[in-house]
């Protein structure tokens, strides 16, 4: 028994006792990543969260590359942006794929059993018969439910994004490193710009390779060139270098200059139509010197958009010039970098001249603190990694006056008001451009505008933020403009009504180093005092504008108030002083009481019924409407204008049966021959 209990036994407690070797682990491999293939995987940081904001992004990024592209040489901007959809079966033909149809249904994720499909048949009908005895009855009729979206992603939506200007253009052999190699670019170094990341266009030709595989297309050409360069093209995201599919010079017979570029990705007009709409629109506001062309095309011909953005003045803010760097905002790496790319021989020359605010004889002075080992004439190119620690920790010490804003290029308040009135036609409006101010080191400048009224404009406060002279339409409600204009002005001090009344909030922020916070860059941070104090005084300065014009408007409203008060009481009052007089003429008739001069005359005039009651109603009438006109020429000229109002002229439109102009007036009519 104890044998075979042992014997059965005894596999047991061997299988049991049996020890595992454990499993070595894989050893780890050095790897690397582009930067192409960085920003691929973190495409959400440059903006292209998913396919709307992308689109959107898309949109963006091609406008603002033509803007500066086209006042880079000082050119009026003209730029036309068409989103085209396309549908599965035209996409499937560009990319050479057949379409198919579907042979297990099941497989998809939109796929309804027959039990569910007569359940959710059965349950239209009871609430379209519900729906039937409600509108019978007169009762209010819900409308129906939508149906619930299913659960994966569904079919994905194609666009052709097309951007062409009328800028700069690009050399022909730089378009491929342009647009095919991540980070490269000619907008790097210290000034005010308009990108964010640097990327441009480069990101969604990431994302067209990885939403639809499909290539980018680019003709440019420059002043003066006899061809157009023609170049189509996709990324080697791993490798980080362009891929060329064809890079040819074609003929220049229209003599053009500019870019056209024009990428097909995947996203989803539907949800970003408004936010696309929205930038179009308040780029427009900040920048009235452009001409915007957006068309929106669909097979669907009731989803077509087509929306031309007029230009309103041909003054263009300066072109942003590239400055130094301020001592006070280098850390140590810069600080090498910039002693490896200087070609300065000595210490002296290299802080005088790469650095600003610093003149010869304070370098003189920095390199006399900086200790015994240090002398202007000593090899720049020579300082031990502790002599240049020593200097980064002398120019965070040392004081330095402000950089100066001379680098920088706001809108300007001519074309900010213009921008203004141009696409919301206010009733009121205010702008101010504050003197510029620093940070960390870097210069900014504020602007702020400030409307009342207008149109497409809700009550309460709309607030339109700007930073480069570009929109900032996401994460508003922790930005600084919205936290100063929410909660840091007391609008009733400036007879203006925060819910009831429509007011438009404009700050244009420039610097050549915008603060943003958050990884979308979308938003500047209310943490920084100097720009929330900059921002909160010109919004101020605004109020204090258009305080002075509302409460003129409440004078000239009492003024009129008045005059209908007094027009109310005429026949009353004439009716009155017609029965004295009548009264006094029949005494002097019948010689009770005798007048002389003007008053027997009068009174005559009355006996003889030469005045009237009418009479008298007429020319109080007259005296109040002198009176009025009086009041409103002074305030006319209170308000700025020094002579009567003028009566409108209006030019009549050119015919080519005529070489004449004519300008007419209710008065006159000036023909201008040409």
């Amino acid at each position: 028994m104890d044998t075979e209990g042992g014997s059965s036994e005894s596999p047991i407690e061997t299988k049991k006792g049996k020890s595992k070797t454990p499993k070595k682990a894989k050893e780890s491999v050095l790897k690397q990543k582009s930067p192409a293939e960085f920003f691929a995987e973190n495409k959400n940081i440059a903006g292209f969260d998913n396919p709307g904001k992308s689109l959107y992004t898309t949109v963006r990024e091609l406008v603002e590359n033509s803007l500066d592209s086209a006042e880079s040489i000082s050119e009026l901007p003209i730029i036309e942006v068409t989103i085209e959809e396309i549908g599965k079966s035209k996409f499937n033909s560009m990319i050479g794929l057949v379409d198919r149809e579907r042979v297990d249904e099941a497989l998809y994720d939109d796929f309804e059993t027959v039990k569910a499909r007569e359940k959710r048949l059965a349950k239209e009908a009871r609430d379209q018969e519900n729906q039937a005895k409600n509108a019978a009855l007169g009762k209010k009729v819900k409308e129906p439910a939508p149906l619930k979206g299913i659960k994966g992603r569904g079919e994905a939506s194609f666009f052709r994004v097309t951007c062409k200007d009328n800028g700069k253009g690009m050399a022909h052999d730089d378009i491929p490193n342009m647009f095919g190699r991540v980070l490269s670019g000619t907008k790097y170094g210290l000034k005010q710009t308009r990108g964010k990341f640097g990327l441009g266009a480069k990101m969604a030709l990431i994302w067209s390779k990885m939403s639809t595989g499909l290539p980018i297309e680019i003709s440019s050409s420059m002043r003066g060139q006899n061809y157009v360069s023609f170049c189509r093209l996709d990324i080697d995201i791993h490798r980080n270098i362009p891929h060329i599919h064809l890079h040819e010079k074609r003929d220049n017979k229209e003599r053009w200059h500019g870019a056209e570029i024009q990428v097909v990705i995947e996203g989803n007009w539907t949800t970003y139509r408004s936010k696309i709409l929205h930038y179009m629109r308040q780029m427009a506001v900040i920048t009235p010197y452009a001409q915007f062309l957006f068309k929106f095309v669909s097979d669907v011909a009731d989803k077509n958009v087509t929306i031309r953005f007029a230009r309103r003045t041909d003054v263009m803010p300066p072109v942003p010039i590239e400055t130094k760097h301020h001592p006070s905002a280098v850390d140590l790496l810069l600080i090498k970098r910039l002693i490896t790319e200087t070609s300065k021989q000595t210490l002296l020359q290299f802080l005088q001249h790469e650095f600003v605010n610093i003149g010869k004889s304070f370098a003189e002075r920095l390199i006399g603190e900086m200790g015994p080992d240090f002398s202007p004439k000593m090899a720049v190119k020579s300082l031990t990694s502790q002599q240049i620690v020593r200097i980064h920790q002398l120019f965070r010490q040392a004081k330095f006056d402000d950089p100066s804003g001379d680098c920088l290029s706001p809108a300007g308040e001519y074309n900010l008001r213009l921008g203004i009135i141009k696409e919301l036609h206010p009733d009121m409006v205010a702008t101010y451009s504050g003197s510029p101010h620093v940070f960390e080191g870097h210069p900014f400048i504020v602007e702020a505008g400030l409307s009342l009224g207008g149109k497409d404009v809700k009550q309460g406060l709309n607030i339109f933020r700007f930073a480069n002279r570009i929109p900032l339409l996401f994460e508003q409600g922790a930005d600084v403009v919205t936290r100063t204009a929410l909660k840091r002005i007391n609008w009733n001090n400036y007879k203006i009504n925060q819910t009831q009344d429509k007011i438009g909030v404009f700050v244009s922020i420039v610097s050549t180093k915008i603060p943003f916070k958050g990884t979308g860059k979308e938003y500047i941070g209310d943490d920084i005092s100097e720009i929330a104090s900059a921002v909160k005084s010109s919004i101020q300065q605004c109020c204090v504008q258009l305080k002075s014009k509302i409460m003129k408007k409440i004078q000239a409203r009492e003024q009129q108030e008045r005059k209908r008060n007094l027009s109310k009481y005429i026949p009353d009052a004439t009716g009155a002083i017609y029965d004295v007089l009548r009264e006094m003429a029949q005494q002097h008739a019948s010689k009770k009481k005798r007048y002389e001069g003007e008053d027997a005359e009068i009174l005559k005039q009355v006996s003889a019924r030469l005045i009237t009651k009418q009479t008298l109603h007429d020319k109080l009438a007259k005296h109040v409407e002198q009176v009025d006109y009086e009041m409103a020429l002074d305030y006319a000229t209170q308000s700025g204008v020094s002579e009567e109002p003028r009566e409108p002229i209006y030019i009549q439109a050119l015919d080519s049966a005529h070489d004449f102009i004519d300008f007419c007036s209710p008065v006159c009519v000036l023909r201008l021959f040409q």
